[in-house]
């Protein structure tokens, strides 16, 4: 198993949590952004790739290297349902893993989302994470990267 972060959206809280749990577990974790990452500077466990800019560059770099059982860290819905379907793990900032029957309805709601939008409708956006994000986004890593030790024993 390899930790792939969509690095460009990556709240630095995450970013924290993301490097402790990577030393902890001794598992790979790769920062993939458009510009370049500050990770960890003697970590043997924590990367950065800097793709070129462009719309969806990282996630195409996802994408293409990600494999089954791979994690992915990332709020992009059309990303993680790629990843899904190649047979990895989606997990975004507030802690939601997202399986084969919740992202079809959240690319559903996005695409809702983006006609109100081009319709000229002000959806705002995101709110701020809150310390019980936070605490979902870790206790969730944790499981299952758990579970991965547990399988790999």
């Amino acid at each position: 198993m390899k930790i792939w972060v969509d690095a460009d959206a990556c709240p630095g809280v995450l970013r924290e949590i993301l490097f402790k749990a990577a030393e902890r577990v001794k598992i790979p974790l790769i920062m993939v952004a458009n510009q370049p990452s500050r990770v960890p500077a003697n970590s043997e466990w924590v990367s950065a790739i800097q793709v070129m800019q462009g719309f969806d560059v990282a996630d195409d770099e996802i994408v293409r290297r990600v494999e089954a059982g791979d994690l992915v860290i990332t709020s992009d819905i059309p990303l993680a349902a790629e990843v899904i379907e190649k047979g990895g793990l989606a997990l975004n900032a507030r802690g939601e893993l997202y399986t084969l029957d919740t992202i079809k309805a959240r690319l559903n709601m996005r695409d809702f989302m983006d006609t109100m939008r081009s319709s000229g409708v002000q959806t705002g956006g995101p709110a701020a994470l809150s310390q019980a994000d936070r605490r979902e986004f870790s206790n969730q890593l944790d499981r299952i990267l758990t579970r991965y030790q547990r399988q790999n024993k």
